[in-house]
This record gives C-alpha cells, sequence and structure tokens, in this order.
C-alpha cells in the first residue's frame, strides 16, 4: 500500500465507522499523545531509562501506527496529498543531503 492508498483507506474507515473527523486541532493534540507514547516506549526500550512492568507489553509497531493515522487524517483533513509531498521530500533530501552524510565523520564506524 502507498501513501496515497493509506489516506484513501483512512478516509473511508472515518466515513464507515467514525462519525467524522475530529477538528484539525483534536487531531493535532491526539497526535502529540501519539508521538509523546512512541518517546516512552524509546525512551525506555532503547535509552537509559529502565522500562516499567507495564510499559514491557506496549507494542511499539502499533504505537507507530496510531502516529500514522493521525497523521493521514491530517493530510485528509488539510487536503494534502502526502504521496506527492513525501516524493518531492525524498527527492530533494536524496540530492542536498547524499555527500553531506557520506563526508560526515561522526557518521564513520
Amino acid at each position: 500500500m502507498n501513501i496515497q492508498d493509506a489516506q484513501q483507506s483512512v478516509d473511508q474507515w472515518i466515513k464507515s465507522h467514525g462519525v467524522r473527523y475530529f477538528n484539525e486541532l483534536t487531531n493535532m493534540a491526539q497526535l502529540t499523545e501519539e508521538v509523546g507514547e512512541v518517546a516512552r516506549i524509546i525512551a525506555r526500550r532503547y535509552g537509559e531509562q529502565s522500562e516499567k512492568e507495564s510499559d514491557k507489553t506496549k507494542d511499539l509497531g502499533e504505537e507507530l501506527a496510531d502516529v500514522l493515522f493521525v497523521l493521514l487524517c491530517l493530510a485528509n483533513q488539510t487536503d494534502t496529498n502526502l504521496q506527492e509531498a513525501f516524493d518531492r521530500k525524498l527527492d530533494l533530501k536524496t540530492k542536498r543531503d547524499h555527500d553531506r552524510h557520506h563526508n560526515n565523520p561522526k557518521l564513520r564506524s
């Protein structure tokens, strides 16, 4: 599934199972909350914080999917074609950053 298909799937889900999209401000707050849940897992599982027993069953993939779902909602609500935007961004980063990263001594093992 590409990003455009994912946007359409989310839109269809909202129309079939939801009443409507939450407004953009609510979805922005929800996105922030979901990113915080991802940050908590990363900080405790891969960082220096100890992982609480209650956090050990958290599924990082599920939390990342929550972030993606809300992000796709926001893209739909703001008439943003995320596929086109992502393709443009990847092209820009490829042109801009290829040599920069290869020449970065901090990235050499």
